[in-house]
C-alpha cells in the first residue's frame, strides 16, 4: 500500500496521500451540486426571516437591559449605603 485517500471534513474533497513520504499526491473536488432559481431565491426569503427574527430578539433585549441594569446599580447602592465605614478597594489593585 503505497498511497491512502482521506476525505476532508471541511469541504468533503478526496485527497490522495504517499504512505511514505506523506506527500500530498492529488486533491479531487467534491462536485457541486447547482439549484434552481426557485430554490436560492427561497433560501435567500429563509436568511432574511432568520435575520429579521434575531434583530428582533436583540432589540427587546435591549429595552429589557436598561431595566436590569437599573435595577443592579439601586442593589449595588444600597449595599453601598449599608457599609458607610469600609472603604472602596479596587480589585485590581491588590498585587
Amino acid at each position: 500500500m503505497d498511497k491512502f485517500s482521506v476525505i476532508c471534513p471541511c469541504c468533503e474533497a478526496t485527497l490522495s496521500i504517499d504512505a511514505v513520504t506523506g506527500a500530498l499526491l492529488s486533491h479531487v473536488e467534491k462536485k457541486k451540486v447547482l439549484g434552481s432559481f426557485d430554490d436560492l431565491k427561497s433560501d435567500l426569503e429563509r436568511q432574511k426571516e432568520v435575520r429579521e427574527n434575531i434583530f428582533a430578539q436583540e432589540m427587546s433585549s435591549q429595552k429589557d437591559r436598561e431595566r436590569l441594569l437599573e435595577e443592579k446599580f439601586q442593589e449595588a447602592l444600597k449595599r453601598a449605603e449599608g457599609q458607610p465605614d469600609k472603604p472602596y478597594r479596587n480589585p485590581l489593585d491588590m498585587d
